[in-house]
This record gives structure tokens, sequence and C-alpha cells, in this order.
């Protein structure tokens, strides 16, 4: 997918990611669910991008993507850092929040898969309250566990049959990407892969401050909030990205003076 002559942008690390803004965004999803496509978007930060140089099939997930944007603030830097001035930051629960105003404009059903129970009640208050005319045309909060056969089929078959145009998937990462990856061609609607905006939608997990999200700090109010959780992801992850990102530019230079 990284081919396609309508794409523009760069690989950060281990993952292709498109050099595209919010607006941007939202025109491809827009155009590809009012036409009930099969197709599905990955918000890409400095977890993904390590995943994918680690991780051979998850690399192809985010690759084979129909459009993989930068979440995360470093990704964003990167891809300016590559030409690509002025490229922002496409926040995942601001990108779904978007998403949400222009679905009850446009009569664009959604689904959501992921979260639990609760989260999902919750998170269905809340869109109601603020987007009246939205049609949540169904939820699926899956069991802590990989989906059999048949339920995996029963959830296909309750999304397409619901007529949903936008699917929002919140299963974390990696898990998510492979769904939307196993499941495009079977489900006649965009996904988009939300990690966790249900639960700060929902009001479960509290979002970092804006000026933290800004300065690219957010996983350091993640990791303050659940540290037991996630202090290995961000020590790991954060220190290979480091590296990672220093070994691309260093043999960039090395290409650059032999050249």
């Amino acid at each position: 997918m990284t081919n396609s002559p309508d794409r523009a942008g760069a690989h950060v690390v281990g993952a292709y990611i498109d050099a595209v803004d919010r607006a941007g965004c939202l025109e491809r999803i827009f155009g590809w669910a009012q036409r009930h496509e099969s197709r599905y978007a990955c918000l890409c930060n400095v977890h993904s991008v390590v995943t994918a140089r680690r991780d051979p099939a998850f690399r192809r997930a985010i690759g084979d993507a129909d459009l993989a944007v930068p979440d995360g603030a470093p990704v964003a830097w990167r891809l300016r850092a590559l030409g690509f001035a002025g490229q922002s930051r496409v926040s995942g629960p601001d990108l779904m929040w978007s998403c949400c105003a222009r679905a009850e404009a446009e009569c664009v059903p959604v689904f959501l898969v992921g979260g639990g129970p609760e989260t999902l009640r919750r998170l269905s208050a809340h869109l109601a309250n603020e987007f009246p005319r939205l049609e949540v045309a169904g939820c699926y909060a899956p069991p802590f566990r990989p989906l059999t056969a048949e339920e995996d089929r029963q959830l296909t078959t309750a999304i397409v049959d619901s007529g949903a145009g936008i699917v929002f998937v919140a299963l974390g990462c990696p898990k998510q990407e492979q769904w939307m990856a196993e499941h495009r061609g079977r489900i006649p609607a965009v996904m988009i892969g939300l990690g966790a905006a249900f639960d700060f939608h929902a009001g479960t997990i509290r979002r970092a401050p804006t000026w933290m999200q800004d300065a690219g700090l957010e996983w350091l109010h993640r990791l303050l909030s659940e540290p037991r959780r996630l202090w290995r992801r961000y020590l790991v992850t954060n220190t290979l990205f480091c590296a990672y990102l220093l070994a691309e530019m260093l043999g960039g230079r090395r290409a650059a003076g032999q050249g």
C-alpha cells in the first residue's frame, strides 16, 4: 500500500508513515466510508514504530495499511526532519472525536470494538450526549483472550449487518492493527485503530494536559498514571527508538557523504 501514487510520507525507524494532517485524514476516511470501501488506518506512536522494527508481522500490518499517521509527537518530528515541514501530530482521541462530529453530520453509522463493558457503557453515553444524531450502530467488548473462529464470525457479521461506515477499534497495539489487517476485505467499512481513545473519552483513564501532549510527553503522563503496567514498555521502547533513530540518521549521513 505504501507505493500508492496519492500518498506522501517516509519510513520512520520501522514503519512507513503518511505525511498528512487531521483534515487530510478525515477527507480520505470519509471518502472511503461513504463508498463502504474496506480500508484500515493505523495511528502510529513510538511504541508502534519500534514494534514494527522488531516484529516482521506487525511491520507488514502497518505497511499494508491504507493510512498510517503520526500519533506520537516524536514520529511527527521525524517526518518534519525528513522534509515534511509543519507535519503535526494526529492524535487518535482527537481524530476519533473529529470523525464522530463529521459522521453525525454526514449520517455515517459507526461501530465500536474494544474496551470493557463499563468503558463502552460510559463511552456510548458520552457520545449520545455530545453527538445526539450520531448513529452508533453497535458495540462489542471482547473477552481477555483470543476470539474463537465462531466468535470472530459473529462479530464480523454483526458489523457488516449494522451498515457501519466506520469501525473504531480499540484493542491496543499490536492486536488492533493485526485484527484490522485480517478483516480488510471482510468488513465493508473503514477500520481505525485508536489504542486508549475509548478509555480517554469514557473518562476511565485521565488524559495528559495539552501542554504535555504538545511537548511530546503524553507517554510520561501515562507512565506516571500506570507505572506498574507501563514502566517496562516505555523504558524499552523509548530507549530503542532513540537508538534506532540515531542509527538511521548516521546511516543517512554516511550515504550522503558517499554520494
